[in-house]
């Protein structure tokens, strides 16, 4: 110890001084109004506060408990020793974080000049300059981020003849339209406020006929009924301006879709393992609602979904799916981020990565973000910031490649497949409908005492109740009130503010301090973080004797809000965000719509609010004015972390009455760049400018009345199940009757030219062309009808294959097997189809089947290629039996699909350079087809992960699914909205899925959802899911409890399966 004696002086000092001056872990009392240095207040300031003081806290209470002099100097020195490691620990975070982020520049890097060398080949050598300048003038941070934005239409009244249905996800904390609990939980904050006024908002402009929010349909006995509600109407409209009927299904709605535990509601991190049941479940309504909303405003056709918009990384997630699945365009808003999020905890150096995962679930949330970001064409943030430092921590977004990409786009040159989503900042809106703008005038001073009772001896007026709440806690209402308005979250900052009120005498003696910190009765019955910071504040206000001047009531209604804005008003307040991070700040618009100059962090979205370049405020002291003309310019920016310069910053306004009518007036008069119809309309404008997609199913053939007339359903948006099965993978091209399934079977000549045309769009692999040239096509009837009469189908995923790649001989029996057990259930034998999903190309498929005497007519759809082709038996066959891949599904799935640029991009990342002589991997050409590029493993302990792969190619701007399969001697990869659980996507009423214990890397999307699972244990020996990810994430993507997931040993009889097939036709959710 003889190294540490300053150490100990200290600990000492702390020790004789008791147990304050390490619970407030770094009072900011300038000990030059002390007139003496304070050794204790410098180590707790300089050295404890610098390192986890929980741990530390801890270890000191029992030195003080110690009273045995012996023992409390090994306490000493225990305490040393763990400040010791604990300052070494920060320092080595510290380093592996550079070392982090300098891994990470150098790899863009790479990356940018890859990508610029690939891009540039197809170019003439005047072009390759204008490469090159892209590259620099990307590079420079003056350049507007999006230049062709006055090109865009503006969305106006003139779009009110369009009939646009539009889809909103959110899917965490508890969603409803009136009385929102906001503040009840972490999950239940300001997006849920955000997604029901946007809605709402939306489905009042101009050509907009319904608005769906999507959530989580939550039965718990411990929330209210409203939240087991299905439907709740936010908005309806039965007219239009024009006094026309809009028909019954206009408007908002909130529909609420059953996923996971019915009885339970659930925080966000355990609703990952449920994501696929709500995809299906949504993906059902969407199915039913577009038919109805065509019956009424579709002349019959269905109306697709305009637009799918997620909000945060769980209804990204789905919302990625929902467009794959329907191929509709997607917009991504991630509120925050989860990479952000990790490098701010991994800063604190108090969790490791594997904590912080555990905890939060961080690498699922990241994984579902980067897909977003893959599906994604428009992902609206709400400030520059966002954009830059925090969309930029991912591998799916580069700024940089993403203005290259843009540039050769608008002058139609070939990205080869390279993409990046388009990135634009729309401020958050606000209701202004219960605001009152009321004009500057001298007498607003006496309006609070007139009001509540002045010296007159008048009597008060009736006033609203939450101001009865506020006021009873305060001795003096009438002076100007401070107002903090939050969540006691400790990001928030609040106790900060605290002790900037507590400390300076000035500021306490001209104000008052209100803190709105959500709704409580019992601090006891509160989560960890939230209840220490209540804790915190009770006690600052004891320290600093506050009684009287600060006010924090216990509940409020969020119909509150407005009326504590009012009352802050009214008494010529302030109010105040002092959040260390603050990714927007809805606050800050709301406290300037009812007249409240503001001082906000100067880290996140109050800059862009303000428009206000910021320097230091705890180095230079200086106060920032904010704002330009186009900003609210109605407050100051300060350093959260400047106690000193927060009170500056308060006491700045509430003393300086012309500065506080300045920025009152600022406040009004630049509000409605932050209204709802204002983001609305910039919403739609930036929307309208993706590329419309739909389901490639929708055909205009002269045959669709005909065959819409036959293949109608029933009416009743209950009949979920007939839906389903009329639109299943198996039935893409029948949807709107693009073969009539009666006239073509009766040989009409119109519909054989229907026929005809629909083959010629078939787009067979390279590798066959010759062997197809000359082949006619047999007369065979739709696959529609077949359908129809199926009242389920099986689905067989049996990833069997040898040490080559080969299937295995037993696959066969089981196949065999399992028809077996099947047809012993008499009753629904006749109705039940069957589809085989493997990664063999289809060629090797038929062999197989033939091999083992299996007639490929047993199956109603073989799906191919890891997802990448699908085959009907007895439609889209030529004479000789040969089969022909679905053209509509091939057409689906070309989404952001680039086959060449891939191909040699895989190629370089499998087989680095200096490897070239044994190479990793080598071309499969037999198992490749136009969307499957296809490779032999050689060397598997060379081969990347699945996710190191991915991460790679999304860092490029190439957007696939790449997969390792048959017992890891293959490498495929297919287009991103191609896989095998997506083929099966739109057939989920009534379907089993039977797969083995482990398979392809793509086993884990087969089980999970809300179709049914049968699992055949011992059957696949070995699967490819060793390469799959680094970090496991299996309980995070299937369900453990699920009752639609069973499994029976290997081996069993046809009588046994059929008994297990039995018993899962009986399980629900």
């Amino acid at each position: 110890m003889a190294g540490n004696e300053w150490i100990n002086g200290y600990l000492e000092a702390i020790l004789d001084s008791g147990a304050a001056a390490i619970e407030e872990q770094k009072p900011m009392v300038d000990l030059r109004e002390r007139g003496h240095f304070n050794p204790t207040k410098y180590f707790v300031e300089e050295v404890v506060t610098g390192v986890d003081e929980t741990d530390l806290h801890r270890t000191w209470i029992k030195v003080v408990a110690t009273r045995n002099a012996r023992e409390r100097s090994s306490r000493l020195e225990n305490m040393c020793w763990r400040i010791w490691h604990l300052t070494r620990k920060k320092k080595q975070l510290e380093w592996e974080e550079l070392q982090r982020l300098a891994k990470r520049r150098w790899e863009r890097e790479i990356v940018r000049k890859d990508a610029t060398e690939d891009l540039a080949e197809d170019l003439s050598e005047g072009e390759k300059g204008d490469t090159v300048s892209e590259l620099i003038h990307a590079e420079t941070p003056r350049v507007s981020f999006h230049s062709n934005a006055s090109s865009l239409e503006l969305w106006s009244d003139d779009k009110k003849e369009k009939k646009l249905y539009i889809i909103l996800i959110s899917l965490h904390g508890l969603v409803r339209g009136e009385n929102m609990e906001l503040g009840r939980d972490s999950d239940t904050g300001g997006q849920v406020k955000y997604v029901v006024e946007l809605s709402r908002a939306l489905a009042k402009m101009p050509g907009v006929y319904r608005v769906d929010l999507f959530t989580r349909q939550v039965l718990s006995p411990e929330v209210d009924w409203s939240y087991g509600e299905p439907t709740e109407m936010l908005t309806t409209a039965s007219e239009d301006a024009d006094g026309n009927d809009v028909g019954e299904s206009s408007g908002a709605y909130i529909i609420r879709i059953p996923f996971g535990p019915r009885d339970k509601y659930l925080h966000k991190e355990l609703l990952w393992p449920y994501i696929q049941e709500f995809v299906d479940g949504a993906l059902a309504h969407i199915l039913n609602m577009s038919k109805v909303l065509g019956e009424q405003v579709g002349g019959g056709q269905p109306v697709w979904p305009y637009v799918i918009h997620g909000h945060y990384a769980d209804a990204g997630d789905s919302a990625a799916l929902l467009s794959g699945a329907l191929n509709v365009p997607m917009v991504l808003t991630g509120h925050s981020l989860g990479r952000n999020k990790l490098e701010q905890l991994l800063k604190q150096g108090r969790q490791s990565k594997e904590d912080i995962n555990s905890m939060y679930k961080i690498m699922r949330r990241i994984e579902a973000e980067e897909l977003s970001l893959d599906v994604a064409e428009l992902v609206i943030t709400s400030t520059q910031q966002e954009i830059e430092e925090q969309w930029g921590l991912y591998d799916g977004f580069d700024v940089k490649l993403e203005k290259i990409l843009r540039a050769r786009a608008r002058r139609g040159v070939n990205c080869h497949g390279r993409y990046m989503p388009r990135m634009v900042v729309i401020p958050p809106g606000m209701d202004f409908s219960s605001v009152v703008v009321q004009e500057d005038a001298s007498e607003v001073d006496g309006e609070l005492p007139t009001v509540i009772g002045g010296t007159d001896g008048s009597s008060p007026k009736a006033i609203p109740t939450i101001w009865s709440e506020v006021m009873r806690f305060l001795t003096n209402p009438h002076k100007p009130m401070i107002l903090a308005l939050s969540r006691p979250d400790p990001k928030k900052n609040i106790t900060t503010l605290l002790k900037a009120f507590g400390e300076c005498r000035p500021l306490r003696e001209l104000a008052n301090l209100t803190l709105i910190m959500g709704n409580r009765d019992d601090i006891d019955e509160m989560t960890g973080g939230n209840a220490s910071v209540l804790i915190t504040v009770l006690k600052l206000i004891d320290k600093y004797d506050l009684y009287g001047l600060v006010a924090y009531p216990k509940h409020h209604k969020q119909t509150d809000v407005p009326d504590i804005y009012r009352l802050a008003a009214k008494t010529k307040g302030v109010f105040i965000n002092p959040a260390l991070v603050e990714p927007f700040g809805l606050t800050l618009i709301e406290a300037a719509a009812h007249g409240l100059p503001m001082v906000a962090t100067k880290n996140g979205g109050p800059v862009d609010i303000q428009r206000v370049r910021t320097i230091n405020v705890s180095v230079n002291r200086k106060i920032l004015p904010a704002g330009t003309s186009q900003a609210l310019n109605n407050g100051l920016l300060v350093d959260p972390h400047d106690q000193q310069a927060i009170a500056d910053a308060l006491l700045k306004l509430v003393s300086e009455k012309n500065l506080w009518h300045d920025c009152r007036r600022n406040g009004w008069k630049n509000i409605h760049l932050y209204s709802w119809p204002e983001h609305c309309r910039t919403y739609l404008t930036k929307v309208a400018a993706c590329r419309m997609r739909h389901p490639q199913w929708k055909t205009d053939t002269p045959g669709d009345e005909v065959s819409a007339e036959v293949s109608s359903l029933n009416d009743s948006l209950k009949d979920v199940h007939d839906m389903s099965l009329r639109l299943s993978v198996d039935d893409k091209a029948s949807l709107t009757g693009s073969l009539d399934p009666v006239a073509s079977s009766s040989g009409e000549p119109d519909v054989q030219d229907q026929v005809k045309r629909v083959l010629s769009k078939i787009k067979k692999p390279e590798t066959n062309s010759k062997e197809n040239e000359g082949v006619k096509l047999e007369n065979v009837p739709s696959k529609y009808p077949i359908l129809r009469r199926r009242h389920r189908l099986v689905v067989l995923i049996l990833d069997c294959y040898d040490s080559n790649g080969l299937p295995e001989k037993k696959m066969a029996q089981i196949i065999q097997d399992i028809f077996k057990a099947v047809r012993l259930d008499t009753q629904n034998a006749k109705f039940t189809g069957f589809a085989i999903s493997t990664a063999m190309p289809v060629s090797e498929t038929m062999e197989f089947l033939k091999s083992a005497k299996i007639q490929v007519n047993e199956f109603d759809a073989l799906i191919c290629g890891s997802g990448s082709e699908v085959y009907y038996p007895g439609t889209y066959t030529a004479e000789d039996g040969k089969l022909f891949a679905d053209p509509d599904y091939a057409s689906h799935i070309a989404f952001h699909w680039g086959y060449e640029g891939l191909k040699k991009t895989i190629w370089k990342l499998m087989n680095p350079e200096g490897e070239q002589k044994s190479p990793c991997a080598e071309e499969d050409v037999k198992s490749s087809n136009a969307h499957c590029v296809a490779y032999f493993v050689k060397e598997l302990s060379k081969a990347k992960k699945v996710d190191d792969l991915r991460q790679k190619l999304r860092m490029r701007g190439l957007r696939c699914h790449p997969m390792y399969c048959r017992n890891s001697t293959r490498m495929q990869v297919v287009p991103l909205l191609a896989s095998r659980a997506q083929a099966l996507r739109l057939n989920v009423a009534n379907m089993f899925v039977i797969v083995g214990e482990t398979g392809d890397t793509d086993y884990e999307e087969l089980i999970a959802g809300a179709h049914k699972t049968l699992i055949m244990k011992e059957v696949v020996t070995k699967g490819s899911e060793a390469l799959l990810r680094t970090t496991d994430l299996r309980n995070d993507i299937v369900p453990s409890d699920s009752p639609l997931i069973a499994s029976i040993k290997g081996g069993t009889t046809p009588e046994e399966i059929s008994e297990a097939l039995k018993a899962l036709s009986k399980a629900s959710l």
